[in-house]
């Protein structure tokens, strides 16, 4: 596929330099661009590498324009790494006009089930009684969508994704447990990205809800009731406990835990691999993690750890004997 930078400049803007006539084969990383690659470049410490760089074209921000126009043709935009992303949309489309839309014949879709026009089922995908699904949405092969529940307008959920399963919810009776039916569903609004094997558990008797613009990574849980706020991104293997709510506008790191029943306010970042065990309210970044080291070092700092109670009764002890 080639696409020519002057149909990319009409489509997308930007400020060009250089022979509008050259056509592009493909985009790269900068530092493994060929000739007939379009790259971009946003961070200043990866500048070393424009100057030498073998790309037929560079998107770049303003104060790079002098050396990236002295190697060749560039695009200046104010934010280079949004524009290789829209850049990467356009080339999509132009890429997969001849992809198949509809219902692939291998989906089960249920006879009570809604699924828009211009939305698109892939292979294996099973749609349950009640569900809905909006305009332009995409689901990848093997998606389930479970009874009652609801995917918004544009939408892409990726293969393996189960929207709609059971809650965890059990009750206690005599050393065994009585299953709690999950009655509620999962409600998804526009402009949502739900990565592979990512699954969110339908309500106990609430619905689940994932407001618009938020963004999944894959072999994500969402536990029964979680309320997430619009535009927050979650990345990969983080777990959400029943009844969390996440504000909008949050990043949770991979691998992050959230304990159920809790509530990140708006704007809340979580490092990856953290255990939030308490509601945080303020925005801000959060980190709850050991530091990696030698075992037998981080076995000696683990005793320690153990012993700070103590050494704490001391302390205060010592402070009341000072002041005697």
């Amino acid at each position: 596929m080639k696409l020519d930078l002057a149909e990319i400049v009409a489509t997308l803007g930007g400020e060009f330099h250089g022979d509008e006539s050259l056509c592009v084969t493909g985009l790269a990383p900068l530092e493994t661009a060929t000739a007939s690659d379009l790259t971009f470049l946003s961070n200043p410490r990866y500048q070393s590498q424009l100057t030498a760089s073998r790309a037929a074209c560079v998107v770049v921000a303003p104060e790079f324009r002098d050396i990236a126009q002295s190697r060749g043709a560039c695009i200046v935009s104010d934010q280079p790494y949004l524009y290789f992303a829209r850049l990467t949309q356009l080339w999509k489309r132009k890429r997969d006009t001849d992809q198949p839309r509809g219902i692939h014949p291998s989906a089960i879709v249920h006879a009570q089930a809604q699924v828009h026009a211009s939305a698109v089922v892939g292979p294996l995908c099973v749609i349950e009684r009640g569900a809905r699904i909006g305009a332009d949405t995409v689901l990848k092969s093997r998606v389930t969508l479970g009874e009652d529940c609801q995917l918004g307008a544009r939408c892409i959920v990726h293969s393996g994704v189960v929207i709609g399963a059971d809650g965890f919810g059990f009750a206690p009776t005599g050393g065994t447990w009585e299953k709690i039916e999950q009655l509620g569903a999962v409600r998804i609004g526009d402009d949502v990205e739900i990565g592979a094997n990512t699954c969110i558990d339908r309500g106990a008797l609430r619905d689940t809800v994932i407001e618009e613009g938020v963004k999944l990574d894959n072999l994500i849980q969402i536990g029964h009731n979680v309320h997430i706020g619009q535009h927050t991104a979650i990345a990969g293997c983080v777990g959400v406990a029943g009844s969390a709510t996440i504000g909008a506008h949050c990043t949770i790191g991979g691998g992050a835990i959230i304990l159920g029943h809790l509530t990140l306010g708006e704007r809340v970042n979580i490092s990856a691999g953290t255990l939030v065990s308490r509601s945080l309210s303020k925005p801000g970044h959060y980190t709850g993690i050991f530091p990696i080291d030698e075992n037998s070092s981080w076995e000696r700092n683990a005793a320690t750890l153990k012993q700070l109670h103590t050494l704490r009764d001391r302390i205060k002890t010592l402070e009341k004997e000072t002041k005697k």
